[in-house]
């Protein structure tokens, strides 16, 4: 969700601002959000000044990639199923990237892992992918999904609530909003 929330206000027109305006910021969040360490990041912005043109494709992709899986968990979370176009874009990048995965054998268990490849400017998109894919398949966790209640907010979130009643991204942001508007409606 996340990844995906890299565009705050998202359903506005005068406010929208989309966080992915470089490969740069992209690999910024990508260390934020511990999908890349500072090292990767590192080799990878070197890289990146070297194979500009392929830098800002990846940049596209990421981009492409998050307004999908937006427009998909968008769908879950009014209780609609996904448009196919999207579904099958989706399925697209898990293609294109699951040729990365591989099992690895750690101590006394398996695991999926991805191959990191520094010349691989799209490295980070694998994890974020694999992320969005862990939620899809989860047959109780998908009923969690929700949108921000807040006025062009559009954010979506991962309802933790014992109840399952969070209706705001943040109650110290759109929450907060919300309750000073019916406050000032009273």
């Amino acid at each position: 969700m996340d990844f995906i929330n890299t565009v705050s206000w998202r359903e506005s027109t005068e406010k929208r601002r989309d966080w992915f305006t470089s490969y740069a910021k992209l690999v910024d969040w990508c260390i934020h959000a511990e999908v890349l360490t500072e090292q990767q990041a590192k080799a990878l912005l070197l890289k990146a000044q070297e194979k500009q043109s392929e830098a800002g494709e990846v940049l596209k992709q990421s981009i492409e990639m998050r307004e999908v899986m937006y427009r998909i968990f968008k769908s879950i979370s009014k209780g609609t199923s996904p448009h196919p176009l999207d579904l099958k874009s989706f399925n697209d990048f898990v293609s294109h990237f699951y040729q990365t995965l591989l099992v690895i054998q750690e101590k006394d268990h398996y695991t999926l892992k991805f191959m990191y490849n520094e010349e691989n400017l799209d490295t980070m998109l694998p994890p974020i992918l694999q992320s969005a894919v862990d939620l899809l398949v989860s047959k109780n966790d998908l009923e969690r999904v929700k949108q921000c209640e807040g006025d062009s907010c559009g954010w979506l979130f991962f309802d933790t609530s014992r109840n399952r009643s969070r209706r705001w991204c943040s109650m110290a942001d759109c929450g907060n909003r919300a309750k000073a508007r019916r406050f000032y409606q009273k």
